[in-house]
């Protein structure tokens, strides 16, 4: 009996989680990304290049993420009230009010995702994932050609 591929297991339910999560954050008009923003946003004044780096984004999908939800009404660019030189990303009150939809949806389709598992599996495979990510998978490691991330 082969060894089952880690990798494509891990990246081909990562990518379908990924497409559930999309589509029931488009049915309030949000990406993904928008919720990211607006989540980390929230609880604590954050520069565009911290939230870039919690998201996993470029400065370029970061501009354009941030110039959407201001759009939207649901977030701004202002001076900090801490660092008048550092400009943060602060969440309006009907982007809290969007933040608290979103959360709930993406917690959703995480539940949905778990509750395919036996209550038993669940938890074991929750502990794993947990350990792997604190553990033997949290760097990832430098090469000369490094590999190439799926998308967000």
């Amino acid at each position: 009996m082969s060894t089952p591929d880690l990798s494509y297991l891990l990246d081909h339910t990562s990518h379908v989680l990924r497409t559930r999560v999309a589509a029931a954050l488009a049915e309030i008009g949000l990406t993904a990304r928008m919720h990211c923003v607006l989540a980390h946003a929230l609880p604590e004044e954050r520069t565009q290049i911290q939230l870039a780096e919690m998201g996993d984004m470029d400065k370029t999908t970061m501009v354009v993420t941030v110039d959407a939800l201001e759009q939207a009404g649901l977030a701004e660019r202002r001076p900090s009230r801490t660092d008048r030189r550092a400009r943060i990303i602060a969440v309006t009150d009907e982007g809290a009010r969007m933040a608290a939809r979103s959360r709930e949806i993406v917690d959703r389709v995480h539940a949905e995702a778990l509750a395919s598992l036996p209550d038993d599996e669940r938890k074991v495979f929750l502990r794993a994932l947990e350990r792997l990510a604190a553990g033997h998978l949290a760097t990832p490691v430098q090469s000369p050609k490094p590999a190439r991330r799926a998308r967000q």
